[in-house]
C-alpha cells in the first residue's frame, strides 16, 4: 500500500481541485460521508439502546471543515451530533467557514470549545477533526487544550479525521497528542504517520476512504515509504517449482551459540526450515555443539574450535569460511557472544565471503566495534537487523524522534538494507526506498523473537529472493505469524516457539495451497 507524505497529499488535493475540476467542498462532503459513515458502524457495534450522542472538535482548518460536515450528516441520520469550534472563527478557512454554516443551516449549531462544558460529557464518541495532516510543531494555545481533554475524557471512543491531532503524519511523532483513538480514517492515501512512531499507537485501527482522486493523480506521486499488506507478500514470494528437490530451495548456514545462549540459533534454524529454505546448516561452538545436536533435528549443526571458558578461538573464523563456500546466505549472530573468536569470525566472512549475509543480535554488537567492515561489502549483499538499542549502538540517530528518517540515512550511508525492528518495523533500502510493517502484537516482545525473523529472512535469501524483497516479506511473514500465534495463544501467553509453529499458515495464506493433480 502506498502512503504519501504531507506535501505530496497537498499537491495531489490541489491537482485534482484546480487542473481536474473537482470542487474542493466536493471533497469534503465525500471525506464527512466516510466519517459519518465510519462512526455509525462504531456506535452499531457497541449496540446502543438511546440515541447515541456524538461530540465533534472541529478546528479551523479544513480538517475542522470535515467534522462540521461529518456532524451535519450523522444528525441527518437521527445522531445526537454536536459540533464544538476549537479555534478563532476569524481563522477559519472558507470551507471551513461554508460546512459550518451549511450545519447551522441544518439546524446544528457551533459552539466555542470549552472543556468545562456540560455537552462535552458523558459521549458515546468523540470525532478528533481538530488538526490534520500539515502539523510539523507542538500543540499550542486551544488545539492543546482539547487534545488534553480527549485525552483525559475519551480515551478508546476517539474516531480521529485523518490523523489523530498532534501526530507527525511524515515521522508519527507525537507533537502532543497524548490520547489513543478507536480507529481513525483518512483519505486517497495513508500517511507514513499512521504506521511510525507513536502514530502507530493513537491510530486505532485505520480506514483509508476513496473520496474520488483520480487514480492516475495519485499514482504519479512517487511513494518512498511503502505499507506491507498481504497483497504486497503474495506477489513477492516465488512459486515453489513442483520438480525441485533440497538443493532447489537453497542451502544455508547460520553462526551462532553460546554457553548460556543454546536456544538462540536453534530458533533461527527453525524458523529457516519453516520458511521453505532446503538444507539448514548451523555452526555453532564445540563447548555447546553437544547441546545443539539433540536440539536439531532437521537442521545440521557443526562444531566450531572453542577456548576452555566456552567461547569461539581464533581458528573458528577459517573454518566458518570454510563452511560458508557452496552456501546461498549466510546469517551471524544469535547468541554468538562479543569474544575476540567471534569478531574474527565476523571479520573473516564479511571480507571474504560474497553470499547475502543477515547481521542479528550479538553479530550487530561486534559489528558496532568495527563499522568499517561494510565498506569491504559495498557492493555484496548486507542486511541489519537492529532493534532501536543495537541500532544506536551501531550510529543510528533516533534523537529527533524521526525512525524512517533515521533508518533510511543509515542504509544510504552504509550501503546496507536495515530492519529497523518495533511497532512499525521498518524496511529502509541503500536507495532510499522504504517498506513499513502493518503486522505484529505486543506478544512478539519476547527473547527469540528476533531470532525467528532472522531465520525467516536467511531461509527467503536462500531461494533467491531479490535482498529487498526477501527483508519485506520476511518482516510481514514474521508478523502475520505472530499474530496467527496471539490468536490462539494470546498475548500474554505466547512465545517465539509458537510464533515459528504458525510460520507454514502464515507462509500458506500467501502461496499456492493447491498442488497440481496428475489424475482427475
Amino acid at each position: 500500500m502506498r502512503t504519501a507524505t504531507a506535501s505530496q497529499m497537498r499537491q495531489i488535493d490541489a491537482e485534482a481541485i484546480e487542473h481536474r475540476g473537482i470542487p474542493s467542498l466536493v471533497l469534503m462532503e465525500r471525506a464527512a460521508q466516510a466519517v459519518a459513515d465510519k462512526a455509525s458502524s462504531l456506535l452499531r457495534s457497541e449496540g446502543l439502546e438511546h440515541p447515541a450522542r456524538v461530540a465533534v472538535l472541529c478546528g479551523a482548518g479544513n480538517n475542522g471543515g470535515d467534522g462540521f460536515a461529518a456532524a451535519r450528516i450523522l444528525r441527518r441520520a437521527g445522531i445526537e451530533a454536536t459540533a464544538f469550534l476549537v479555534g478563532d472563527p476569524d481563522r477559519m478557512t472558507p470551507d471551513c467557514k461554508e460546512m459550518a454554516r451549511r450545519l447551522t443551516e441544518a439546524g446544528g449549531s457551533v459552539i466555542s470549545f470549552d472543556p468545562t462544558d456540560t455537552r462535552l460529557k458523558a459521549c458515546d464518541l468523540y470525532l478528533d477533526a481538530i488538526i490534520g495532516f500539515g502539523l510539523h510543531a507542538p500543540l499550542h494555545g486551544k488545539a492543546a487544550l482539547a487534545a488534553d481533554f480527549l485525552a483525559q475524557t475519551a480515551e478508546g471512543r476517539i474516531l480521529a479525521v485523518d490523523i489523530p491531532s498532534g501526530i507527525d503524519a511524515d515521522t508519527g511523532r507525537d507533537l502532543g497528542c497524548g490520547f489513543c483513538c478507536r480507529a481513525t480514517v483518512t483519505f486517497t492515501l495513508p500517511k507514513p504517520g499512521h504506521f511510525i512512531g507513536a502514530g502507530s499507537v493513537a491510530c486505532g485501527s485505520l480506514t483509508v476512504a476513496d473520496i474520488g482522486i483520480p487514480t492516475d493523480l495519485v499514482e504519479c506521486f512517487p511513494s518512498q515509504l511503502e505499507a506491507l499488506t498481504e497483497k504486497n507478500v503474495r506477489t513477492i514470494l516465488p512459486k515453489r517449482d513442483p520438480a525441485g528437490h533440497k538443493g532447489s530451495f537453497g542451502k544455508v548456514l547460520l553462526f551462532g551459540g553460546s554457553i548460556g545462549y543454546t536456544g538462540a540459533p536453534i530458533l533461527a534454524a527453525e524458523a529457516a526450515l519453516h520458511s521453505g529454505t532446503g538444507l539448514v546448516y548451523l555452526g555453532v561452538p564445540e563447548s555447546v555443539y553437544p547441546i545443539a545436536a539433540v536440539k536439531c533435528r532437521e537442521s545440521m549443526p557443526f562444531p566450531l574450535p572453542s577456548l576452555e571458558d566456552g567461547t569461539l578461538s581464533s581458528e573458528a573464523a577459517s573454518h566458518a569460511l570454510a563452511l560458508a563456500q557452496d552456501k546461498d546466505a549466510l546469517l551471524i549472530g544469535p547468541g554468538l557472544g562479543q569474544s575476540d573468536g567471534a569478531m574474527a569470525l565476523l571479520e573473516t566472512v564479511m571480507t571474504r565471503s560474497d553470499a547475502p549475509l543477515v547481521i542479528d543480535a550479538d553479530g550487530l554488537n561486534l559489528l558496532a566495534q568495527n563499522l568499517s567492515l561494510l565498506q569491504a561489502r559495498q557492493s555484496k549483499v548486507t542486511i541489519l537487523t537492529p532493534h532501536d538499542g543495537e541500532f544506536s549502538r551501531l550510529g543510528g540517530d533516533l534523537s529527533s524522534d524521526d525512525r524512517l528518517g533515521a533508518a533510511r540515512d543509515f542504509a544510504r550511508h552504509h550501503g546496507v538494507i536495515l530492519i529497523l525492528k518495533g511497532r512499525g518495523t521498518l524496511v529502509a533500502q541503500p536507495n532510499g526506498s522504504a517498506f513499513v510493517n502493518t503486522t505484529g502484537n505486543s506478544g512478539m516482545a519476547k527473547g527469540g523473537s528476533g531470532d525467528a525473523l532472522s531465520g525467516i529472512l536467511l531461509a527467503l535469501l536462500g531461494q533467491h529472493l531479490p535482498p529487498e524483497k526477501a527483508a519485506a516479506a520476511a518482516v510481514w511473514l514474521h508478523g502475520h505469524a505472530g499474530d496467527l500465534a496471539a490468536a490462539e495463544k494470546g498475548e500474554y501467553g505466547m512465545l517465539p516457539r509458537d510464533l515459528i509453529a504458525a510460520l507454514p499458515q502464515a507462509f500458506r495464506s500467501v502461496s499456492e495451497t493447491a498442488s497440481p493433480k496428475l489424475f482427475e
